[in-house]
């Protein structure tokens, strides 16, 4: 039996309605995923399943006595106490009576005979039992080790993923029916949202979010419900399937929209014909054509695209940045980077990693010589041209408007040469015109990271630094934000805890790893951790003397031959695999029978053998890079 049903819900807030006809059944143990792009809608349906906005029409069924938590999308900035009382706080009356017993208890602990403190205890005691509290009192300590919390650690201490958990924790201590998240892992490291990613797997109850972050969808959704154009579309399926299906759908879509209004058109023609069509006997027809005026008006079209376009600007050098043995803390004891070194090339996309406030915004200032290192020495090669997206938005002006934002107010922006109305050009961001001329404060935060990049991309540069440009983006954005980034000519240095992001776009690795140890590894995310954990697994050695040079290890003919022969192989292959991915996206190909297996096979196939030879490569070029040092001396 449904926990939540809705029937034909309509809501609004003046204008065209937000939501439409919207008719939904959520089912005991579902984890729903709700998609969609910024502005649909999604955290207004959350805002109806738990009641605090009110159909305009339709109604909204739950079952009795149904629990429903929320976990908004923000952390509160005032959040104070210790983690244990706000934790319990999700318990209502009882968790505030625990909470109230922990703090007196302290209390009496650096005060034993405090006559006072003794009597408000006893007191809370009484009213615990009457509550049965303390198996709950058990329940919230257990909630927090699951967590990996200290009950007694001040809450406004805490790091944003570390608050994050303790709300978390809050919102599932009342063991919920259903449970709420919205962008659960916004502006969380990759070691926080992997933790929560694992919890909410064992979770049992029904689980409702909204997220763009796609590996973490792929990971919990076992249904995907899409917000598109007042409508909400659901697909009992994983996001992989659902991604497929959607492409059907719309295919589907577009060739009836084609059709309508082909025969839209025929009809316009016939009636401008003259008095023939006001016979009586063509007055049926004449309505048909009124119908489908109407509906015509009616549809919603989608929501364009993000329209990206760079400047043409001169090439950097091929040397972009040379650090040597540089390093940098904002306290001696505390060292950010200790003894790293990296070279960074004209066309490198690096991603820069690591947990919140490990430095990573540190490292890219010290890289771009805005911190000055305290030793070792950094050298820029020439002609650099450098955009900076800041994730604070420190660039942005919240005293004035959107349109005053881009270009220093001016009413026309200049790009390769050719001026545009500021206007339109925010067009190609998603921005109305009545968006243009109101107050930044109005934005959401996709909205910001959205006038950001059409701020940066206003200039011409070879050397993009994005520093969580993907925080709030919905999923197209983010994808054709990837596609930009590919096709870009210059070079990229990013700061991001999206990992598909992060695998999709970059080359090579910066791990900030703690302790001032900062590593670089070849290729994305997926790479980094593969081998990271290769390193982890290998046993401690004992530190020897340097052997001498002739125990080094080095390549031999046949292994300097295959490196030399391994990029054409692998771009052969995945000529191949991009070849049999165009056939298999093809609706029709699912039709083929035996060939289907055949085909699915072969890719398979390839994959591993691309996994294989990418491993390989990248072996045989870190003993080669070996083989150089040693020469070098």
């Amino acid at each position: 039996m449904a926990v939540i049903g809705m029937q034909d819900v309509s809501v609004g807030f003046g204008g065209q309605p937000l939501l439409e006809h919207i008719n939904l059944q959520i089912e005991p143990g579902d984890r729903i995923c709700l998609l969609g792009r910024n502005g649909v809608g999604k955290t207004t349906l959350m805002k109806l399943i738990t009641g605090q906005v009110l159909p305009e029409k339709g109604d909204v069924s739950r079952l009795p006595k149904l629990t429903i938590t929320c976990l908004t999308q923000d952390v509160p900035d005032n959040l104070g106490g210790t983690v244990f009382e706000l934790v319990s706080e999700g318990l209502g009356q009882c968790g505030k009576l625990l909470a109230q017993y922990h703090i007196v208890s302290h209390q009496l602990a650096l005060d034993h005979d405090n006559k006072s403190l003794l009597t408000k205890l006893d007191k809370l005691q009484r009213a615990i039992d009457a509550e049965n509290g303390w198996q709950m009192d058990m329940y919230v300590e257990k909630i927090i080790q699951n967590m990996e919390l200290d009950s007694n650690a001040q809450a406004a201490s805490l790091s944003a993923g570390m608050k994050r958990r303790v709300l978390l924790a809050q919102a599932i201590v009342r063991n919920p029916d259903v449970l709420l998240l919205d962008e659960p892992t916004n502006h969380l490291d990759i070691e926080t949202v992997t933790w929560i990613e694992d919890f909410l797997t064992s979770y049992k109850g029904t689980l409702i979010f909204v997220s763009h972050d796609r590996v973490f969808v792929k990971k919990l959704a076992t249904r995907i419900i899409e917000l598109d154009r007042g409508r909400a579309i659901s697909y009992s399926c994983n996001y992989e399937t659902f991604l497929v299906r959607k492409d059907i759908a719309n295919e589907a879509q577009a060739v009836e929209d084609a059709l309508f209004d082909k025969k839209l058109a025929k009809e316009e023609v016939w009636i401008r014909t003259g008095i023939k069509a006001r016979r009586t006997r063509n007055e049926g027809r004449v309505r048909a054509l009124k119908k489908m005026r109407d509906e015509r008006r009616q549809r919603r079209e989608e929501i364009g695209n993000v329209r990206i376009q760079s400047h043409q600007v001169q090439q950097s050098g091929r040397l972009v940045i040379d650090a040597k043995d540089i390093s940098f803390a904002y306290q001696p004891e505390s060292p950010i980077i200790s003894n790293f070194s990296t070279t960074i090339m004209r066309g490198d996309k690096i991603g820069i990693v690591g947990p919140n406030g490990s430095g990573k915004t540190t490292l890219l200032r010290v890289l771009l010589k805005e911190l000055p290192a305290r030793q070792g020495a950094i050298r820029h090669g020439t002609n650099l041209e450098i955009a900076y997206f800041d994730q604070l938005h420190a660039q942005l002006d919240y005293e004035k408007s959107v349109f005053e934002n881009i270009a220093g107010g001016n009413k026309t922006v200049v790009i390769n040469g050719i001026p545009r109305h500021t206007v339109g050009y925010l067009q190609d961001f998603l921005f109305t015109p009545a968006q243009s001329l109101s107050p930044l404060s109005n934005l959401s935060g996709g909205e910001r990271n959205r006038l950001l990049l059409a701020r940066l991309f206003t200039k011409p540069a070879n050397v993009l630094v994005l520093d969580e440009p993907t925080n709030d983006l919905d999923i197209e954005t983010l994808e054709l934000l990837e596609e930009f980034l590919l096709d870009y000519p210059g070079t990229v240095l990013l700061v991001s805890h999206d990992r598909q992001f992060l695998n999709n776009v970059v080359t090579g690795i910066i791990a900030i790893e703690g302790n001032g140890v900062v590593n670089e590894y070849v290729g994305g995310y997926d790479d980094w951790l593969r081998q990271k954990k290769a390193a982890e697994s290998e046993p401690q050695k004992e530190v020897k003397a340097a052997p001498p040079k002739e125990k080094v290890r080095k390549l031999s003919f046949k292994e300097n031959k295959e490196l030399k022969e391994l990029p054409a192989l692998i771009e052969k292959l995945e000529s191949e695999q991009k070849q049999l991915h165009e056939a298999m996206s093809d609706p029709a190909f699912y039709k083929k029978g035996s060939e289907v297996v055949k085909v699915t096979a072969r890719a398979a196939e390839l994959k591993k053998q691309l996994d294989e030879l990418y491993a390989r490569w990248q072996e045989l070029e870190a003993i080669q890079k070996v083989e150089k040092q040693w020469r070098r001396g």
